[in-house]
């Protein structure tokens, strides 16, 4: 997993991630075998900006019914990135 864009899959625009904008943080999907400093690494050199800090957390999926079987959605695991003070990801 050295590839950067392996380990971020996606820079998530969600209600959650609006709330943690003003405070220079950003919610990214992410590769469910990453580490923070995998993340960190990650994250500074696709975007070209130093993150402070990495929180991360596993959304886990839900129990789902197709006519009588049951299956399960994917878990997701996902970080909240704080960046160093000024810095700032521009999102289109």
């Amino acid at each position: 997993m050295s590839n950067p864009h392996d380990i971020i899959k996606a820079l998530l625009h969600t209600e959650k991630a609006t709330v943690y904008a003003p405070a220079g943080k950003y919610l990214f999907l992410v590769d469910s075998g990453a580490n923070k400093i995998q993340i960190k690494g990650a994250v500074e050199h696709i975007y070209k900006v130093n993150v402070d800090k990495v929180n991360t957390f596993v959304s886990m999926g839900k129990l789902r019914r197709v006519r009588y079987q049951l299956g399960k959605t994917r878990d997701l695991k996902k970080a909240v990135v704080t960046l160093k003070q000024g810095q700032k990801i521009e999102t289109a």
